[in-house]
């Protein structure tokens, strides 16, 4: 099976179970939060990577970004009561990166349906940050915005 097909999978899996189990605490939130931003991050660095002699632009931005997204996933894991007051700000710091992520997405010269996903993922960055300002205390949401979003980077990554 093909890596980036079994990253699919995989995304689409954690995606599921982010939708289907939400959490009940704020420790909880931070672990998934952080957990979601590291696999965003090594998936975003990885595909960076991957991507540097073709896109130039899109993949230091994509490595970039998923630095910054594994940095905030280890603070958010191993840090959780330190940032347990901080779970309304989540929803603003990942839709900051989500938000980023989809107009790297949109200017860089990739595929029709990439420039879909990008835009799926700019939308869903935006909804966060709308969330993250009505729902201070409904960390809920952040669980199935990110599970939204891994779902539909699985689909993208398993048709591409």
């Amino acid at each position: 099976m093909d890596v980036q097909k079994g990253a699919g999978i995989l995304s689409i899996i954690l995606g599921l179970i982010f939708i289907i189990f939400p959490m009940f605490s704020a420790s909880l939130v931070s672990l998934i939060v952080g957990l979601s931003l590291l696999f965003f991050g090594i998936s975003s660095a990885y595909m960076g990577f991957n991507m540097r002699n073709q896109m130039s632009t899109y993949s230091t931005a994509s490595i970039i970004i998923g630095i910054i997204a594994i940095i905030f996933g280890f603070l958010f894991i191993f840090y959780i009561d330190a940032l347990s007051f901080l779970v309304g700000l989540q929803f603003y710091i990942v839709g900051f990166i989500m938000i980023v992520f989809g107009i790297t997405g949109l200017l860089s010269l990739m595929t029709r349906f990439s420039k879909f996903t990008s835009l799926l993922v700019l939308i869903m960055g935006i909804l966060a940050i709308a969330l993250g300002a009505l729902a201070l205390n409904q960390p809920i949401y952040i669980a199935i915005i990110i599970g939204i979003v891994l779902v539909i980077e699985g689909i993208a990554m398993i048709l591409e």
